[in-house]
């Protein structure tokens, strides 16, 4: 393994993050069996007449129906297994099967999205529905949380290669690069000992960022063109930097590079007044790897790397949840992606100690992620095994069950050795009920291409689990668990 002071090697793909634009953000939600599912940003579910109403993209993509859409009646069919419903655009007549029935409301087109009941769908196929008003979420569950899966035993593979690298993905939503500053480039409001850009270089694959001061470097990627962003918080152009290299009136430079095929130039601004940030920006001319290394001297290096090819096995690690997605809400109001992120990470650390493993963690800090773009992440980079952590919960005043314990949910039949082996360490870990391996149509392991597992490690809805669930013992525990299901599964 590569230790060099806080080295962390990235991978960069093609991402397709959110983008920013002139929609307001949805305030409402949908949950499925706890995980949230995303929406389009040009519609969103709402509670109409007294039926919730959503996307019908939510209904392919987040729930995994098969969706079949005719423009010339207006007509829709979704399917999965041997169900099957057809609704047309603006008629309450349905038919379920072959049988007729009547909608309380019928399903129309918002902005070019055509919205359908989500109830009737999702009771139709199965599921538990229920509306929260109050905070404009529906909540869908799965038969007692999702289906118990077959205990099969896990396979094994053969052992990977003795060296590994670290391996991480930053995500970020994309945001636009440039925006109107203030001019004034001295500290402002509550900007006080701002660290001072002296100069930038690049040369030989790799881009050097110096300052006076310690800087904390946020790195992260946008996409059409690829890029990679450095945003460096609490810093301004200093006096020398802007003798040395050219900014206009407001704040903004770049250089061209001509003789490197992996890049074509890098531009660098005044980005934000509050807090001052500075913004470097990597054009790339090709998918890249990419190394960050920060001195802790006021020096940061991005170094472009060759693509991957260790021979190791490639696990990712996805934290639930981040950022404007919170998540579940425990009893005392804390958030499922704090206890997610603090697991992931620590499952880093010891990841970073074994040679035999590489790794990427979807996301290090509090950003928001998509479904979509967790699993492309894993696709993209051709993993050999997916884990999705999480903590659950249940409206237990609805439900009038307050469950406890450990959960292991897998989509597809080829995840299921992996569920079982990874199950077994998880309920060792946490010592809370067995809750056994189960079946759900889950995004991230639904779409993912390899064994992919999404891990349940209590309830929030629990004062008894949630309590331990956000000690600094329970975690570690779990993570250690994560890493021995994962090798154990691996054969190493």
């Amino acid at each position: 393994m590569k230790k060099i002071g806080s080295f962390m090697l990235f991978m960069f793909f093609l991402l397709a993050f959110p983008v920013m634009g002139s929609a307001a953000p949805s305030t409402t939600h949908i949950y499925l069996d706890s995980v949230e599912l995303q929406q389009p940003d040009n519609a969103a579910a709402d509670n109409v007449k007294g039926n919730v109403m959503v996307p019908l993209r939510v209904i392919a993509e987040g729930l995994g129906y098969d969706v079949k859409w005719e423009q010339k009646t207006g007509s829709v069919t979704i399917s999965q297994n041997k169900t099957s419903l057809k609704l047309v655009v603006n008629s309450d007549q349905a038919v379920v099967d072959s049988s007729k029935v009547t909608l309380s409301t019928a399903p129309f087109l918002q902005n070019n999205t055509t919205m359908v009941p989500l109830r009737f769908v999702g009771e139709q196929m199965g599921l538990k529905v229920s509306w929260d008003n109050a905070d404009k979420s529906a909540y869908l569950y799965s038969p007692d949380g999702g289906t118990d899966g077959e205990i099969i035993n896990g396979g094994t593979s053969s052992s990977p290669g003795s060296t590994t690298e670290v391996i991480t993905v930053v995500n970020q939503p994309e945001q636009s690069e440039s925006i109107t500053p203030n001019t004034n480039n001295a500290p402002n409001g509550t900007n006080v000992n701002l660290a001072q850009i002296e100069g930038m270089s690049y040369s030989d694959n790799r881009l050097v960022i110096s300052a006076t001061g310690n800087i904390e470097p946020q790195v992260f990627t946008l996409t059409a063109p690829s890029r990679i962003v450095v945003d460096i918080p609490q810093a301004a152009f200093s006096d020398n930097f802007r003798n040395t290299l050219s900014l206009d009136d407001q704040s903004k430079g770049e250089f061209s590079i001509t003789d490197d095929t992996k890049i074509s130039g890098i531009r660098y601004s005044l980005f934000s007044n509050s807090p001052s940030t500075i913004r470097v920006v990597m054009v790339l001319n090709q998918d890249s790897l990419y190394s960050v290394t920060n001195s802790g001297e006021g020096q940061v290096f991005i170094d472009l790397e060759e693509k991957r090819d260790t021979g190791r096995k490639l696990v990712v690690i996805d934290a639930g949840h981040g950022g404007s997605q919170p998540g579940a809400i425990g009893v005392t109001k804390k958030q499922e992606k704090d206890f997610t992120l603090g697991v992931a990470l620590k499952v880093e650390t010891i990841l970073k100690q074994d040679p035999s493993i590489d790794f990427v963690l979807t996301r290090t800090t509090d950003v928001t992620m998509s479904l979509q773009d967790r699993v492309k992440v894993a696709n993209d980079l051709a993993a050999d095994l997916f884990v999705s952590i999480h903590g659950n919960s249940l409206d237990t005043i609805k439900t009038g069950n307050n469950p406890t314990g450990s959960e292991t949910y897998y989509s597809r039949d080829e995840s299921i050795p992996f569920a079982n082996v990874m199950h077994k360490h998880l309920v060792a870990a946490t010592g809370l009920n067995d809750r056994k391996v189960r079946y759900s149509s889950l995004h991230v392991t639904r779409e993912t291409v390899m064994p992919a597992v999404l891990l349940e490690a209590g309830y929030l809805s629990n004062t008894g689990d949630e309590t331990l669930m956000y000690t600094e013992e329970f975690q570690q525990r779990v993570a250690e668990g994560i890493v021995a299901g994962i090798k154990e599964y691996l054969g190493l």
